[in-house]
């Protein structure tokens, strides 16, 4: 990359590039033998490069840590020369049931028919397939245990941001409890 003059910004780049997911910016210190300062400089200065650039790939940031993705406005030649299956759309009803736990992670399934007023075990099961909700844990105190659910990095990365805390609002707006 033109850009990325310095040493260790290239060993950054590869570093990111071999571990093929998110590393915290903590370890990618380490891994240079710098402090986490220069570190995120480091990676401001590479982001700002590929985004001038229009590179084929770009930096992206996800609740403190950093990973390499496509451009996304490479898609279709991606989708083309990997024979892709096309991005599944979302219906109305997975929405609504992400977003319930997005803003009031973690949350149990019985919160979110609660607040829907219907059962939600389909659209649980099927956003978990989707890679978007994962399990957090149970809640001991309550009889049965049950399961807290809450969004995962592809969730965040799907819809371009760093943190849940990015998220409009505050998690008790709009959503009736």
């Amino acid at each position: 990359m033109p850009g990325l003059t310095n040493e260790r910004a290239k060993m950054l780049e590869a570093l990111l590039f071999a571990s093929g997911e998110s590393v915290p910016v903590a370890k990618l210190a380490d891994a240079l033998a710098i402090d986490i300062p220069l570190t995120r400089i480091l990676l401001s200065d590479m982001a700002d490069t590929y985004e001038k650039e229009n590179a084929g790939i770009q930096l992206r940031e996800v609740d403190d840590c950093y990973r390499l993705c496509t451009n996304p406005s490479y898609y279709p030649a991606i989708a083309k020369l990997l024979k892709a299956k096309p991005r599944k759309v979302l219906s109305q009803t997975l929405l609504e049931i992400l977003a319930i736990i997005a803003f009031k992670q973690p949350v149990t399934r019985s919160i979110i028919e609660n607040i829907r007023g219907v059962n939600c075990d389909h659209g649980v099961n099927r956003l978990m397939e989707y890679g978007l909700v994962e399990e957090r844990g149970r809640v001991m105190d309550i009889p049965g245990r049950p399961i807290l659910l809450g969004t995962t990095e592809e969730f965040l990365l799907f819809y371009g941001l760093k943190s849940v805390e990015e998220l409009v609002g505050t998690p008790d707006e709009g959503l009736g409890a």
